[in-house]
């Protein structure tokens, strides 16, 4: 694209953005927005305080962006006996160096048919 040829595409595209600009400008509900703002940030000022803070006055039930405690199901502790040495091992999970050591000389289901 020729250079002049760019000109006149950003000047017709700026001359578009000032007509929205303008129309903008005469918009009561904008001029109520602003006023509001203005204000708003006024009051913060005067009383020291922040956005977040009048928000969780407003506010008080938590927001979303605070942390959702795990809806994952809590483990249960699981005992397994071996009933040829007697040894004892409590777990969460499968992943105990005991417990694989068994699986792997007494096979995963032989182990897990010890759990109580």
């Amino acid at each position: 694209m020729s250079k002049i040829a760019e000109y006149k595409r950003l000047e017709a595209q700026l001359a578009e953005q000032l007509a929205a600009l303008d129309k903008l400008k005469g918009d009561n509900k904008l001029q109520q927005e602003m006023e509001f703002e203005t204000k708003l940030k006024g009051l913060l000022k005067e009383y020291g305080y922040g956005l977040q803070t009048v928000i969780d006055i407003l506010d008080p039930t938590p927001s979303s962006k605070a942390v959702e405690p795990s809806r994952r199901r809590t483990r249960v502790v699981k005992t397994y006996t071996n009933p040829h040495t007697g040894e004892v091992v409590e777990t969460k999970g499968g992943n105990n160096k005991t417990l694989n050591a068994w699986k792997a000389e007494y096979g995963a289901e032989q182990v897990k048919s010890w759990a109580r």
